[in-house]
């Protein structure tokens, strides 16, 4: 009797706790993301999430006399991330911007996604929004960009919520994916012998993910200054020094001396830097000289500029931004025809063809408020110069940010990572129009969804220092002392790059570690015998394995 007693006592235990294990299931996140226009719509995202009921992958036709359609969503939790997606068709003539929104119960509106919609076909949006304090009542709803009514199909709706600690374990599972690597030290005599036993310490020289913030002329003869960014970036990027107004402020003046002396800097440190730009479409930022020229004499200028440029500079950059915000601006193509950005791209290719060739933009990856540079029109545009002959390089986001939407940069970084083109956040900030403490943290919120997305190649800071501060976030004072972003930025470095480790062979002589894709030395040290090397960990290697004689 007692033993049955107890026996019913540890079933109910168990299934007392059973609910607190079956918590512990993290949700996966899913970074599938489709370009594509397609005749017949994927299946929805896990499922549904939240929205499985929802007739997920059905075909909801939407015809209404009004210009939204609205998900009526109850009891939304805080602190919470929800990733959200769905399929449309337009039954429209013409494509439109679709774009979603949610509205909670205290009357705060979140930008959520956006796609171009299109007749014929099925488009696929994807975003997501974060909430910090629970709602009882939400809507989410979707709209035409023109305001006009919807007429709208629907299918695979999807809203996914992961809680912080569960958005945090999936970027550090991307992390230990896509930026470490497992290598195996085999320790042998010159005869081949196993060494068990040998003492090991490996040590990381270099990261292979380039991380760097851009640098002004103010870093000339300042040892502090240069000092503090080569014990800290291995990639840069002049801030003004490289542009038109910069370089010929008066027509036909051409000066390249200070952007030389910056050359100077980052070759004797080693340090990789982008060519930004060589034109900027933007007429604020175009030297008042050239706004006043027209036809030939418009033509010849650019010529001479692109020409006088890429012949002084070749070799010299990774990137070239070849026509800085043409998303948003279109100051040559107005003025020399349609072709003009087409032609820009060609000529660069040809005068620097080692250099790889960007398009830089920004609000694509910030909002989905912008309707000039949704992720569509950013792959729009892309495809626009293939048809012209032009294979792009690489993808530029330039990241200046006010209040970072987590779910919102994966999803844009998830769309943009189907075209198969090396993707870098080309300069990250935080608006100065927030307090320090606040543009750290959201600091960290882009940093770490940039390092953790698989298709994020490179991120670089716009965090170039002036006698007067930066252009929007800084990470020290003057005397070079931190600021929170730049104890952030420290912390992160530390954080992604592998400590000093030391071990000791196995009995096959052998011994293991996990480490972040770089350079390495390695010592070993066995009764009075001792060698030193050197070693890459990099990408695509799932196990690297390495033979020592000792």
């Amino acid at each position: 009797m007692k033993c049955q007693y107890l026996f019913l006592l540890i079933i109910g235990l168990f299934l007392s706790i059973l609910p607190s294990f079956a918590s512990y299931e993290e949700p996966i996140y899913d970074h599938s993301a489709y370009t594509e226009c397609k005749s017949v719509p994927e299946d929805a995202l896990y499922n549904g999430g939240i929205m499985k009921d929802y007739r997920t992958n059905e075909n909801k036709v939407i015809r209404s006399e009004t210009n939204s359609y609205n998900f009526v969503l109850n009891n939304l939790s805080g602190d919470t991330i929800y990733s959200f997606s769905s399929w449309i068709r337009i039954l429209d003539a013409d494509s439109a911007v679709m774009k979603a929104s949610l509205k909670t119960d205290d009357g705060t509106v979140k930008c959520v996604g956006n796609v171009i919609a299109r007749p014929g076909c099925w488009s696929f949006l994807k975003g997501g929004f974060v909430l910090d304090l629970p709602s009882s009542y939400g809507l989410l709803y979707l709209q035409r960009s023109d305001g006009e009514k919807l007429n709208i199909s629907i299918s695979g709706v999807s809203l996914q919520p992961f809680t912080y600690q569960q958005w945090k374990k999936n970027q550090q599972d991307a992390i230990d994916k896509g930026r470490k690597c497992t290598a195996i030290i085999h320790i042998s005599d010159v005869q081949g012998e196993r060494v068990p036993g040998a003492s090991i310490i490996i040590e990381q020289l270099s990261r292979d993910f380039p991380f760097g913030s851009a640098i002004t002329k103010t870093i000339l003869g300042n040892p502090a200054y240069q000092t503090w960014f080569k014990e800290r970036f291995n990639a840069a990027v002049f801030e003004d020094e490289l542009k038109w107004y910069s370089t010929e402020n008066q027509q036909g003046v051409v000066n390249y001396t200070i952007p030389d002396q910056m050359l100077e800097f980052v070759r004797k440190n080693q340090i990789i830097t982008r060519g930004h730009n060589i034109f900027w479409e933007d007429p604020r930022y175009i030297p008042s000289w050239v706004q006043n020229l027209t036809g030939p004499d418009l033509k010849s200028a650019v010529t001479s500029r692109i020409q006088s440029l890429m012949n002084k500079y070749k070799n010299e950059f990774i990137h070239w931004d070849v026509d800085n915000e043409m998303l948003h601006y279109d100051f040559y193509e107005r003025r020399l025809g349609i072709n003009t950005s087409l032609e820009f791209f060609q000529t660069a290719q040809q005068l620097d063809p080692l250099a790889k060739l960007f398009m830089n933009d920004y609000n694509v990856v910030e909002t989905c408020y912008d309707m000039n540079s949704t992720v569509d029109a950013y792959i729009s545009k892309l495809r626009d110069l293939k048809q012209g002959g032009i294979f792009m390089d690489g993808i530029g986001l330039e990241g200046h940010f006010t209040v970072p939407n987590p779910p919102l940069i994966r999803a844009v970084l998830d769309k943009l990572a189907t075209l198969k083109l090396p993707i870098w956040l080309t300069e990250v900030d935080i608006s100065k129009n927030l307090d320090k403490e606040t543009q750290a943290r959201y600091l960290e919120m882009v940093l770490r969804e940039g390092f953790s997305h698989p298709g994020v190649n490179g991120i670089m800071l716009w965090t170039g220092l002036h006698s007067n501060g930066c252009y929007q976030m800084c990470l020290t004072d003057n005397d070079f002392h931190n600021l929170p972003a730049g104890d952030i930025v420290d912390n992160l470095l530390k954080e992604w790059q592998t400590g000093v480790v030391h071990g000791e062979t196995d009995e096959h002589g052998s011994f293991s570690f996990s480490g972040f894709l770089g350079e390495y030395k390695i010592n070993v040290n066995f009764g009075n015998r001792t060698t030193n090397s050197t070693f890459s960990l990099y990408r695509g290697d799932d196990t690297r394995h390495l033979n020592i004689h000792l």
